[in-house]
């Protein structure tokens, strides 16, 4: 079993589609062990997005994280990293294939839906930035 975490963005949780969204994960096989809602501060967005410092969206994607309340989570299950991408979907929604979460519920290449980790190393970083170990369900 595999963890990996998942963000559901402002623009979702704003949109009201973190319910869908779980609902969406869980159905396609991924059980989440940890899950918390909060709004992060602008330090922790750009400490969290810092691998993407030097481009010229970072600024953006900062701003836009920190617009409103994020649903972090860490889901588990068979190759769980790759899985969870798949059901994600394309960074871009118009991309994205049908029965995806970013085409179902993004509307552009920042404001889709949501993040998920894109390694198996990124994952255990982007999971202990956000949770202890004593808040993971084994």
């Amino acid at each position: 079993m595999q963890k990996t975490l998942s963000i559901i963005k402002p623009d979702a949780v704003k949109a009201l589609y973190t319910g869908k969204i779980i609902d969406f994960i869980e159905n396609k096989g991924l059980q989440i062990v940890a899950k918390k809602k909060m709004v992060l501060t602008r330090k922790q967005a750009e400490s969290f997005y810092e691998v993407h410092k030097e481009k010229p969206f970072f600024s953006e994607l900062v701003d836009f994280m920190v617009s409103g309340p994020v649903v972090v989570q860490v889901l588990t299950g068979e190759n769980a990293i790759e899985h969870y991408r798949e059901i994600m979907g394309s960074t871009d929604p118009n991309m994205a294939e049908e029965d995806t979460i970013r085409k179902l519920y993004g509307k552009n290449i920042q404001c889709n839906a949501v993040h998920g980790s894109d390694s198996s190393e990124n994952a255990n970083t982007e999971i202990s930035f956000f949770f202890s170990k004593l808040e993971l369900i084994n």
